[in-house]
């Protein structure tokens, strides 16, 4: 950790952002509408936060919202900065570093993403279990001590993964399990790379995410990821994936993933 995500910890404890964290969530496209249902929650924009990046995509509104929701201490990024805005794979560090700092006992991200199979359908969901970072970019490349060669091998933590399968179900939401392949972005994959993520045990392609993941694992977070799978890649079916397009539906599949996380908060334990 460095100075700059102790001042920006510090800026959000004098905003009342109170730890330690029950949950801390990163959400992504067109999914922010989760944090506009804390009641009284402190709301703070990236820009006045020390060190946080800009965001420059739309659907990212950019701010951090903190309340509880479903008693929990939760909070809240509306937004993320990714590699195709910046050139830089470790955009989100100061954000990652500032969350290990007020101390969650995990770290929730979400995303939109494309389906590379058929029968994963767009408005389903998909919890995260392993990824594959296409992109060869790693935002820990330039990190010093031994501390920087992060074991990967249990990313995702599993019984996470198995809690938010369970209240997906409860919550009648359909909920796959995938493998991630991180692509540079910011244009889509091209089909032909769609087969080669297919055929090297891919489930979803998308843009974000595993940046933050290794990040987090270099704080020693716990980590659970959900991709709302917003349109199928390009190729299957026929699939020519626009922006509009995945903001549109991850705007639409909002409220299942709502429920969940809601489902998921009361029923997380927590000790």
């Amino acid at each position: 950790m460095s100075d700059i995500d102790e001042q920006a910890a510090d800026y959000l404890r004098s905003r009342g952002v109170e730890e330690p964290l029950d949950t801390a969530i990163i959400l992504g496209t067109g999914l922010g509408k989760l944090a506009d249902t804390i009641p009284d929650a402190v709301v703070v924009p990236f820009e006045d936060i020390p060190g946080f990046p800009e965001v420059s995509v739309s659907g990212h509104t950019g701010q951090v919202v903190f309340g509880r929701l479903e008693g929990r201490r939760v909070l809240i990024l509306q937004g993320r900065a990714h590699y195709y805005e910046t050139g830089d794979s470790g955009a989100m560090r100061v954000p990652i570093a500032t969350i290990a700092r007020l101390q969650p006992r995990l770290l929730l991200l979400t995303n939109a993403a494309g389906s590379v199979k058929s029968d994963m359908k767009p408005g389903n969901l998909a919890v995260i279990r392993d990824h594959i970072n296409y992109s060869g970019m790693n935002p820990l490349i330039g990190d010093q001590g031994d501390g920087r060669f992060v074991s990967m091998t249990d990313a995702y933590d599993e019984t996470t993964r198995n809690r938010l399968k369970r209240c997906a179900m409860r919550a009648g939401a359909h909920m796959h399990d995938g493998v991630y392949m991180w692509f540079s972005g910011p244009s889509f994959e091209t089909p032909a790379e769609v087969r080669m993520a297919k055929l090297l045990g891919a489930d979803l392609v998308g843009m974000s995410t595993v940046p933050e993941v290794i990040l987090a694992r270099r704080h020693g977070l716990k980590v659970g990821a959900i991709s709302i799978i917003t349109n199928l890649a390009s190729g299957i079916e026929g699939a020519t994936p626009t922006h509009k397009g995945t903001r549109d539906m991850a705007l639409a599949a909002t409220l299942m993933l709502e429920r969940v996380i809601r489902r998921f908060l009361t029923e997380f334990d927590y000790a």
